[in-house]
């Protein structure tokens, strides 16, 4: 059996966070501690990390807006998934929520299930992207051998009935963000998320995202499929 994951409950309400709490609990697989509080609930995260965050918005002294930025300005804790739970359904509020950085917004009153499923699929992203951008020096090598491969075998086929003159790739039409190329380019490179992050200065987070947007653009489905089509393609060298 797996070690189960921990999730932290923030809400000020005693009968929303008993009842979330109850549901939440049934499944074997997590452990849920509630705290009525942002300062509480800090006191927690510092004490033992947890694996998600589920809170409130609407809550005494320290908001959820606050209590999120605290979270995401601090590299310690900046990837981990948070939910929203508020009874404010605003258009405005929920942008303000989402370009704070939470990866999901619920509002009151809201389907336990519905919840569950929003925790098990962010949960599963957490893991996945953690291994990927923790993999180990022996994973680096391998991706990076990987890589110069695929160069090799390019350089041949570009080369090949041209007189050794390699050409150019034909282009394609894959719209790139700046920061989406930038990103690209040093998965290219070899570099893992927590490589990237550091070198253009943003959080691993944001990396996760711009690589699952570049699988997205690409069709591709990992770190190696993306960079043989970025080098067939010729978005990237």
């Amino acid at each position: 059996m797996s070690e189960q994951q921990k999730l932290l409950l923030v809400d000020d309400e005693p009968g929303v966070r008993e009842s979330v709490q109850a549901y939440l609990e049934d499944n074997e697989d997590w452990t849920v501690e509630a705290v009525s509080n942002a300062d509480e609930a800090w006191e927690k995260i510092e004490a033992e990390t947890p694996d998600l965050i589920i809170s409130d918005i609407m809550m005494p002294k320290v908001d959820g807006y606050q209590f999120l930025q605290k979270l995401r300005e601090d590299p310690r804790y900046q990837a981990i998934p948070v939910v929203f739970l508020t009874a404010r359904g605003m258009t405005s509020d929920r942008i303000q929520g989402y370009e704070t950085g939470v990866d999901a917004y619920l509002p009151k009153p809201f389907d336990p299930e519905e919840l569950e499923a929003i925790v098990r699929n962010l949960l599963a992203r957490h893991r996945a992207a953690a291994a990927d951008s923790n993999g180990d020096g022996t994973e680096l090598e391998k991706i990076a051998r990987e890589l110069e491969a695929i160069k090799g075998k390019l350089d041949e086929r570009l080369g090949e009935g041209t007189g050794g003159i390699a050409t150019t790739p034909p282009p394609i039409n894959i719209d790139l963000t700046p920061r989406e190329q930038s990103v690209l380019d040093l998965v290219a490179r070899g570099l893992m998320n927590k490589e990237i992050a550091k070198e253009l200065s943003t959080s691993v987070r944001n990396v996760e995202k711009y690589v699952s947007r570049l699988f997205g653009k690409t069709g591709t489905n990992s770190r190696t499929e993306l960079v043989r089509f970025a080098l067939q393609h010729g978005l990237t060298e």
